[in-house]
C-alpha cells in the first residue's frame, strides 16, 4: 500500500504576520514580569487581543488589559470593551482622564479634545502597576512617527522615547533588557497594514463594534472630516448637520475622530474600500494628528505611544 503524499501547505502573508505577532507575545511573556495590553475596544487592539489568545491557547491570556479612558469615547466601543473583558474573564485597569481633570492634575484643552491628555494617566498607570512591557497596537503604515518605531521600543524612567537608546532588531532577535524604572513598549502589529488587519478580521471572523461598519449618523464637516454630533462634538456657526451613511476607520476621542462616507457593512466590503484608499486612516480621520507636522513625534517623545 502506497502512502498518499499530502499537498504542500502554502503559507500566506497573513499566516506569516500572525506567526510573527504570536512569536512576539511569547517572547514578552518569557522575558518580562508584568506585561500589559493596551485595550481600547478599537480594531487594532481587538486583533492584538485575538492574537494573544492564540499565542497561549488553550490557556488564558496571561496579561492584564489597560485602557486610558478620555471620557469622550464612543459608547459602542466602551460597551464592546466591557463585554469582551467579561466574556473572557480578563482583568481590566482603566485610567480615567476625567479623574485628572477633577483634581487639577490636568486642564481641559481650548479645543475641547482629550486624546492629547492621555499621556500622564498612561504613564502613571504604568508606574503605579509596575508594568515593564506595554503592548500597543501601533502599525508602521499609520504615519511617519510610527513608521520608524521598532517592535521593542525602550522607554526611560520618565516613559519617554529617545532614538539614541533604541536597539537593532536583526533576525527577529529582540532585546528586552531594561533598568529599574524603565519599560518597553511592544508593537506586535508593526508590520501589518490596515488592509492586512481587515483581511485578518474577515478570515478569523472577529466581531467588532458596530461603528466600524456603515450606519446612519448625524454629522457635520470640519477641516475635511465628518464629525459626529454628540455631547462632546457640536457644530459651529455655519457647519450644517445632515444624516449620512458613514463608518469609522479608526476610533479615538469622539471630538477629534472623523467618520468616512461608506456603504460597507461587512469586512469583505471594507477590504475593497481600504484597498482603493490613497490616504492612511489616521491621516484621513484624526484631527489630533494634524496639530502640527511633528504632532505624533512630539507625543511619542513624551510617552504617549
Amino acid at each position: 500500500m502506497t502512502a498518499t503524499a499530502l499537498p504542500p501547505r502554502t503559507v500566506t502573508e497573513l499566516d506569516a504576520l500572525e506567526s510573527e505577532s504570536i512569536f512576539v507575545f511569547r517572547e514578552v511573556a518569557a522575558e518580562f514580569e508584568r506585561p500589559v495590553i493596551l485595550f481600547s475596544g478599537g480594531k487594532d487592539s481587538i486583533v492584538m487581543l485575538h492574537l494573544a489568545r492564540k499565542a497561549f491557547a488553550p490557556a488564558g491570556v496571561p496579561f492584564t488589559l489597560l485602557h486610558v479612558d478620555t471620557g469622550h469615547n464612543f459608547t459602542e466601543v466602551l460597551e464592546y470593551r466591557d463585554a469582551t473583558v467579561a466574556a473572557l474573564g480578563l482583568r481590566l485597569e482603566v485610567a480615567k482622564v476625567e479623574d485628572y481633570l477633577a483634581d487639577g492634575r490636568l486642564r481641559e484643552r481650548s479645543d475641547g479634545t482629550r486624546n492629547q491628555l492621555q499621556t500622564i494617566p498612561l504613564l502613571d498607570a504604568i508606574n503605579g502597576h509596575r508594568f515593564d512591557a506595554v503592548f500597543g497596537g501601533g502599525r508602521r503604515d499609520e504615519e511617519r512617527a510610527r513608521a520608524k518605531e521598532r517592535i521593542y521600543s525602550l522607554r526611560d524612567e520618565f516613559g519617554q522615547w529617545d532614538p539614541r537608546n533604541q536597539r537593532p532588531e536583526l533576525w527577529s532577535l529582540y532585546n528586552g533588557k531594561h533598568k529599574p524604572g524603565e519599560h518597553v513598549r511592544v508593537f506586535p502589529l508593526s508590520n501589518w497594514t490596515e488592509l492586512d488587519i481587515w483581511n485578518y478580521i474577515e478570515r478569523e471572523e472577529i466581531p467588532l463594534p458596530s461603528i466600524y461598519y456603515a450606519h446612519e449618523r448625524d454629522v457635520f464637516e470640519r477641516d475635511g472630516m465628518l464629525l459626529a454630533v454628540g455631547p462632546y462634538s457640536q457644530p459651529r456657526a455655519g457647519e450644517e448637520v445632515g444624516k449620512r451613511l458613514v463608518r469609522y476607520r479608526t476610533v479615538g476621542d469622539m471630538s477629534c475622530t472623523g467618520a468616512v462616507a461608506s456603504t460597507a457593512t461587512t469586512p469583505a466590503e471594507v477590504v475593497i474600500e481600504v484597498a482603493a484608499s490613497e490616504i492612511t486612516e489616521r491621516g484621513a480621520t484624526r484631527a489630533d494628528d494634524r496639530a502640527s507636522e511633528a504632532a505624533m513625534e512630539d507625543r511619542k517623545r513624551e510617552g504617549y505611544f
